[in-house]
């Protein structure tokens, strides 16, 4: 019969690393954008919304219908022509278009900041998983030897003690 000693023992649970709380990884992100950065993320969060899909086709609506549809002497920009309606749809395209691609990065470098620390959480869980692991066969082991122990015993070849 083997007895506890001879069975490996696992480490124990002291020798782990000391463990860190949890981190929010968005709101440590979002407290280090600068106001302009932060204005940036939040415009291509809105922009690319059903809303302002509606803002637009609703303003553009009104724009043409007002311009096909009004007074002659109201009409402000002419049809057919809508020289202004369509300056004003290319300033918005021209203003949004560099400031939507700096969101994306911003939201680019969350969403790795937010990869990279979903990875060492995933590390720690695998070195935690590890430990309980080596536990369980340890435990295992030790039921087992228990177990030849009961039934050595009931068999009359070892006293009890």
């Amino acid at each position: 019969m083997t007895d506890a000693t001879t069975i490996p023992q696992p480490p124990p649970p002291a020798a782990q690393r000391p463990r860190r709380p949890l981190r929010n990884t968005f709101h440590e992100r979002r407290e280090k954008l600068s106001p302009t950065q932060k204005l940036a993320v939040w415009i291509t969060e809105h922009v690319g919304t059903m809303g302002f899909f509606f803002l637009i086709f609703c303003w553009t609506v009104l724009w043409l219908g007002w311009n096909f549809l009004a007074p002659v002497k109201l009409r402000f920009d002419p049809p057919m022509g809508f020289v202004f309606w369509l300056f004003i749809s290319n300033l918005i395209q021209i203003l949004l278009m560099p400031l939507i691609m700096v969101g994306q990065n911003l939201q680019g470098a969350h969403a790795e900041a937010r990869a990279t620390y979903d990875l060492e959480v995933n590390v720690k869980a695998e070195d935690e998983i590890e430990l309980i692991l080596k536990h369980l066969e340890y435990q295992n082991a030790m039921l087992l030897d228990l177990a030849k122990q009961q039934e050595a015993r009931a068999q009359g070849t070892t006293p009890a003690p």
